[in-house]
């Protein structure tokens, strides 16, 4: 025999669900369309490194050309009453080149609170690629993010600062990146391993700056890869360790970073015949 708790919980759950179907019952039609455009605009548009996107959405880091399209149409219908989905609607429109829809929709999302929108809004006006370059107002977003807990904001209003044109403050920016570390973000890491490493912001850490390039390389960071080769290579803040250096500086180079290749072309050739006035004369290769 069921108790009296148990058979209000059932009732309460029954009076819902009825009165979800009669509001299914309706308008059906709205209630369908929003929930699939908004699972499709995630499916193929969804951020891995946004804080709003579902548990359940994977996220890709490059939407796929050929879902480009998709992704707008979808996308834009969900993004009237979902911040996600305008966000994602900027990086379909992203993807497509549409450069000034993409930084309408990021700013939309942005003010509704999207942090990921602020960031890839901030990072357009940083770069001035999609317009008039506007540092001031790309601080003021990055801050914004770094504020909601945005990993990717504060390391980018710290590598802001490190330009020249972020925050006077680099305490503050090294205190952000500290937090946002805590969230396994790659860029953070490797960020407050730069300001350790060159003693911005608060002491200078070699030990601390190598072991948060050894996890951002960990995360495929190029940067961080060529970092810790420079590290292991020079023994620099732990154990000197050349065949572990040219690792890292091969993983790095196989990423594009042009500092790398340089670095794997010196281990080649170690050796450097100066003249007596100090100009190169060759370099002598292993």
């Amino acid at each position: 025999m069921l108790s009296k708790i148990t058979s209000k919980r059932i009732n309460a759950v029954t009076i819902a669900a009825a009165i979800g179907c009669l509001v299914a019952l309706a308008n059906p039609r709205a209630v369908y369309a929003q929930s699939a455009d908004l699972v499709l605009c995630d499916r193929i548009a969804a951020d891995p490194a946004d804080p709003d996107k579902p548990a359940d959405a994977k996220g890709i880091s490059d939407i796929a050309p050929s879902d480009v399209a998709t992704a707008i149409k979808f996308c834009k219908r969900a993004s009237t009453g979902s911040r996600r989905a305008l966000y994602e609607l900027g990086r379909a429109y992203a993807a497509n080149r549409q450069m000034t829809e993409a930084v309408g929709a990021y700013r939309k999302a942005a003010d509704k609170g999207s942090s990921a929108a602020m960031v890839e809004l901030g990072s357009l006006l940083a770069s001035g690629s999609a317009g008039p370059k506007d540092e001031t107002e790309a601080r003021t977003l990055f801050a914004r993010a770094a504020q909601a807990g945005n990993a990717r904001g504060a390391a980018k209003l710290a590598a802001l600062s490190a330009d020249g044109g972020g925050s006077s403050d680099p305490v503050e920016a090294r205190a952000m990146l500290a937090k946002a570390v805590e969230t396994n973000s790659a860029e953070a890491q490797f960020q407050l391993g730069l300001m350790m490493a060159n003693g911005v912001g608060g002491p200078k850490d070699d030990a601390g700056a190598r072991g948060l390039f050894e996890k951002a390389a960990a995360q495929g960071h190029a940067g961080a890869l060529d970092w810790m080769g420079n590290f292991a290579e020079t023994g620099r803040g732990g154990p000197e360790d050349k065949d572990a250096a040219k690792n890292y500086y091969e993983k790095a180079a196989a990423l594009g970073n042009d500092d790398a290749k340089a670095a794997l072309e010196r281990l080649k050739c170690p050796l450097v015949m100066k003249t007596k006035k100090g100009e190169l004369l060759t370099h002598l290769c292993f």
